[in-house]
């Protein structure tokens, strides 16, 4: 199981990523965004899956990052 930050442009779609992802079984959870990673809203879904789930984001999705055993950040989509 890997570890997934999505930040987003706004604070809905967070929460209807968050919504998406867990009717796909998926453990999620909203959280503030990490400091080390921008957010137009502050509001981030963190969460735990095989894969990044990419196609479940909302279209204001700003970035899915995954996160490393070393606490680093890998850019897995970028939406500006």
């Amino acid at each position: 199981m890997k570890e997934y930050i999505a930040t987003f442009h706004t604070h809905i779609s967070a929460l209807l990523t968050s919504r998406k992802l867990t009717a796909l079984s998926v453990r999620a959870q909203m959280m503030p965004v990490p400091r080390k990673l921008s957010s137009s809203c502050g509001t981030c879904v963190r969460y735990w899956a095989k894969e990044p789930h990419l196609a479940a984001m909302d279209a204001d999705v700003e970035a899915v990052y995954e996160t490393g055993a070393d606490g680093e950040y890998t850019r897995l989509l970028q939406n500006d």
